[in-house]
């Protein structure tokens, strides 16, 4: 790689000053950007970063040579030091002007960069519908267009599993959040605003393979079975590789099986993406709820002490095996290893044989009052777990006749009323449920603080 880039290109990045150069290199970025080329007359870059410079809120450049010295020597210090790590040409024309131009690799990257500050999302639709017009397209140029389909399935599967990716990173991430009011608002914010609205709904909805992908495989294995295709695709890919004709004629086999497979195991990695958005939402809303747990009960008791646990640990910083000098833990219970000492240690002494002796059956009626209140409460903790459909069911039920309500309108009288609004945001994000959520302002509402939103009934179909 470095000899394409140069192997000091990376070191503005990476430096104290790294917010100035990269501030600095974005100034250049813009002024080049709108010229018909990528070279602008050094004096007019100079006097961009002058003014840059003479900005009070422009970051200071510690420990280099021009600090404290005018704008303008820091402008022209700033296109030497780019010049020297690589990211710019300085040359001078006939008329003895001098012309700065980016190098080639050094917009592709800068370009990447910007993308990922903000945070731009990958439009699936836009490579699966060019993938599909390219197949469908009559043209006189088969090799060219065969390449065109590579590159944009490559970019379609990278923007895929980077989906999968992302959702890892806020699953890893989640153990971060501390309170339920940080994980719902990571949860409810972040994430669905960034993965779920950006990228995994349309998936789901408007860029969903589903729609294309049957006649993009069928006309990609008829094109594999064209002679006459295969022949002229292979010569033009010839020429352009500057290979033989029968090694291009490999690659354009090559190329045609890799993009049916690709949309043929497309499913392994929607089905992933599937799974952990699954994963993550039942992971925060399992975190919330553990942090709402309180009572008398054992439940109750243990996350308490975990979460007195978790708090001294981070409180001193100590790690994982910090739990034995926490001081109440002398008091509850010892947590301690054990391990075998050798292989005798687990052997077990013949007890020779015994005399069966059946013990008498009891005749004792079963006390049905205690048996009724068990099942009494197994079934009230079981009508307390909530899915997609017993979420229809209150939704329709507070709806009621009307369109549409406020969740502030919901009743929350407790806990229990809570959980059940965050279920219907969470699930509001489906197809299959019967209706749809607009988010709208935070409001506060018998002690509880949440993001409001519109619940909107569906109509029938």
């Amino acid at each position: 790689m470095f000899h394409v880039i140069d192997e000091h290109f990376f070191v503005p990045l990476a430096s104290p000053n790294k917010v100035v150069y990269w501030e600095c290199i974005c100034k250049l970025f813009s002024v080049m950007d709108h010229q018909l080329s990528f070279g602008v007359e050094r004096d007019v870059l100079v006097e961009e970063l002058q003014y840059y410079f003479e900005q009070t809120q422009a970051a200071e450049l510690a420990g280099e040579d021009v600090e404290g010295k005018p704008a303008r020597d820091k402008a022209n210090w700033m296109l030497r030091k780019l010049e020297t790590y690589g990211w710019i040409d300085i040359e001078t024309d006939k008329s003895y002007v001098q012309r700065v131009n980016f190098k080639e690799y050094a917009v592709k990257i800068i370009k990447t960069l910007l993308e990922i500050a903000e945070g731009k999302q990958i439009e699936y639709q836009g490579y699966i519908y060019t993938i599909y017009s390219l197949v469908r397209s009559a043209t006189d140029n088969p090799g060219i267009v065969l390449l065109s389909i590579v590159e944009n399935t490559d970019m379609l599967i990278t923007g895929l599993k980077n989906l999968s990716s992302s959702i890892k990173h806020y699953i890893d991430e989640l153990t971060r959040y501390k309170t339920p009011a940080e994980i719902m608002n990571v949860l409810f914010n972040d994430y669905i605003e960034n993965i779920v609205d950006k990228a995994y709904h349309r998936l789901l909805t408007s860029d969903n393979v589903s729609k294309f992908r049957p006649e993009i495989i069928e006309r990609l294995e008829s094109k594999s079975r064209s002679s006459a295709y295969i022949e002229k695709a292979s010569a033009e890919l010839a020429g352009i590789r500057e290979i033989p004709v029968s090694e291009a004629e490999e690659l354009v086999y090559h190329y045609i099986h890799q993009v049916i497979d690709a949309f043929q195991n497309m499913d392994d990695i929607l089905s992933e993406i599937n799974r952990k958005n699954t994963q993550y939402q039942r992971a925060a809303i399992n975190r919330a709820k553990f942090y709402l747990i309180g009572g008398e009960d054992v439940r109750g008791q243990i996350k308490e002490i975990l979460s007195g646990m978790n708090d001294v640990i981070n409180r001193e910083n100590m790690d994982l095996g910090g739990i034995y000098r926490i001081e109440f833990m002398d008091e509850l219970v010892r947590i301690y290893s054990a391990a075998v000492l050798d292989e005798k240690s687990m052997y077990t002494p013949i007890e020779g044989k015994k005399s069966f002796e059946p013990e008498a059956i009891s005749d004792e009626e079963p006390d049905l009052e205690f048996r009724n209140e068990k099942m009494r409460r197994m079934l009230e903790k079981l009508a307390k777990v909530l899915n997609p459909e017993k979420v229809n069911r209150y939704v329709e039920k507070q709806l009621k006749d009307r369109s549409n309500m406020l969740a502030s309108e919901l009743p929350l009288a407790n806990t229990d009323d809570f959980v059940k609004m965050i279920y219907i945001r969470l699930y509001g994000q489906r197809k299959n449920m019967k209706y749809r959520i607009v988010v709208k302002e935070d409001v506060e509402k018998a002690g509880f603080r949440f993001t409001d939103f519109e619940i909107q009934r569906k109509e029938r179909v």
